[in-house]
């Protein structure tokens, strides 16, 4: 599955009209679902998601000189890996789009909500004249899979979507009888079990902070990250937390900003074992790394800025409870 590739406004850039009143809540349940990482090449950004950083990663597609991989967990989210794969490659404007931003790097600039409510969505934001693309659906119309809608002008500082797939469904296994391997394929050497928050970074948080309070994701709190030198907001959304961030002082995040626009700052999973991940991240990376108290307690952050182009936080696994709770400005 690439459904964000398959779209072409859907990498367009930002605006919403003003409307009379505030969008609903989303119904429930509403997550983040998966980030799109572009990578130099596929087996470069696989070989630093496997032998670096400690993940499984399953095979994807190469339709037309873009291949995708899939990194995929145990709550259901999942990364999905893009690399071109020939000089020549069949770009549809929203790739292209991303490509230019990213200057030919790697990096992300979309993500994707999941929602089983994405009809109410879909009319909800209309109503609000959000610029939202009529649905598509996927992979083949053959069998079931994934329908979703995005914005011909995306109302984030970072592209995304609203995705629900079919029962069952999973981009990189066909067969939903087969429980084992549905179930292997979301064990990692890392022990990452759960995608918690996307970190998006931009020139003013309290923009999306507005933007998302709008589309029915409200109850931001303050957060302060010094380890990237960022504040913001972490917005709930279901288990997961959405941070609209931007530059505090010197840092990683400023740094990100001045050199590549608004962009995903980073990911942040957690794992079942924090001392195992950070073994072996420390022995892919050839250096040690300190921990810290970060939203989601005790965390370390991995140096995959030059090799991802974004930033990977582990963090040892929380109860149950609202995914802002540890934010702190």
């Amino acid at each position: 599955m690439r459904p964000i590739l398959l779209v072409p406004a859907m990498l367009l850039c930002l605006g919403a009209a003003q409307a009379a009143t505030p969008a609903p809540a989303p119904a429930a349940p509403t997550r983040l679902d998966h980030i799109l990482l572009w990578g130099r090449g596929i087996d470069q950004a696989t070989a630093v998601m496997a032998v670096k950083l400690g993940f499984q990663v399953r095979p994807g597609r190469d339709p037309g000189g873009v291949a995708n991989r899939y990194v995929r967990f145990a709550d259901s989210s999942f990364i999905e890996l893009l690399g071109i794969t020939r000089p020549d490659p069949v770009f549809d404007p929203g790739m292209k789009e991303d490509r230019q931003a990213l200057k030919g790097g790697p990096g992300s600039r979309t993500f994707g909500f999941r929602t089983s409510s994405l009809d109410a969505i879909h009319r909800s934001l209309q109503a609000l004249h959000y610029a939202v693309t009529p649905f598509f659906s996927g992979p083949d119309g053959a069998k079931p899979g994934w329908r979703l809608f995005a914005f011909d002008r995306a109302p984030l500082s970072s592209n995304t979507f609203f995705i629900d797939y079919a029962a069952g469904y999973a981009p990189d296994q066909f067969d939903p009888i087969n429980a084992d391997d549905y179930r292997v394929t979301r064990e990692h050497p890392n022990g990452a079990r759960e995608l918690s928050s996307i970190w998006l970074v931009s020139a003013d948080a309290d923009a999306d902070r507005r933007q998302l309070e709008r589309m029915g994701f409200g109850h931001a709190v303050p957060v302060g990250l010094p380890e990237v030198g960022a504040k913001g907001f972490c917005v709930p959304v279901g288990p997961t937390a959405l941070l609209a961030l931007q530059p505090d002082g010197a840092g990683l995040a400023g740094r990100t900003l001045a050199s590549g626009g608004p962009r995903i700052l980073g990911v942040s999973f957690g794992v079942a074992d924090l001392g195992r991940a950070q073994r072996w991240v420390e022995r892919g990376y050839e250096r040690e790394l300190a921990t810290y108290r970060g939203l989601s307690g005790e965390s370390f952050l991995a140096p995959t800025q030059d090799d991802l182009g974004l930033s990977i936080e582990f963090h040892a696994m929380q109860p149950t409870g609202s995914p802002c709770a540890g934010a702190s400005l």
